[in-house]
């Protein structure tokens, strides 16, 4: 990949696809749940997460920096992302100082899915991703039938678009592949 920190020790490459689902996985095929908060920094690339274990209440929270693949690229690689890990304190200063928007969900294990279950404005929003080690590894990726669409091209479905979307505008993005948000 060419582009700023293609070079990086420190950022890794991101590849993932994303599936759109009519509903969220039963609860028996559920192998761990977090709550995820994020604020999306205003005019920066930046993310800042809160994530909690439902079932253990621990908590970890990162600063996470995503640089887009270049445009006119599809597939699952996304970009670089680099990742780093706050303590409460750094997490709760940066909370204070950056303005951005905020996006909820929860976050269902059902492997080799991550599943997103979104609330607020988003609320009927299901969302799944599979993330890959290798460009082979992505490209046979067979998704389980609980899979409706592939959304991987689609940039209204990133965390950040979802950040500012609207419920009339989600309603729009999901007839698009024929889905009817309640």
């Amino acid at each position: 990949m060419v582009g700023p920190g293609a070079g990086s020790r420190y950022a890794r490459v991101e590849r993932e696809r994303r599936f759109l689902l009519g509903r969220a996985p039963e609860p028996g095929a559920v192998t761990c749940a977090r709550l995820i908060t994020d604020r999306y920094v205003d005019g920066t690339r930046l993310r800042l997460r809160h994530v909690e274990r439902i079932d253990t209440g621990e908590c970890a929270h990162k600063l996470t920096q995503k640089i887009p693949a270049p445009p006119g690229t599809t597939g699952p690689e996304q970009g670089l992302i680099t990742n780093l890990y706050l303590s409460v304190d750094e997490y709760a200063l940066l909370l204070d100082t950056l303005p951005g928007r905020e996006l909820t969900k929860t976050r269902l294990s059902v492997p080799p899915l991550g599943v997103d279950v979104f609330d607020g404005r988003l609320l009927g929003l299901v969302l799944a991703e599979a993330e890959f080690d290798s460009a082979e590894a992505a490209e046979t990726f067979v998704p389980p039938t609980s899979c409706l669409a592939e959304v991987t091209d689609d940039p209204r479905f990133t965390g950040g678009s979802l950040a500012r979307a609207d419920r009339g505008q989600l309603r729009g993005w999901l007839a698009d592949y024929g889905l009817v948000l309640a």
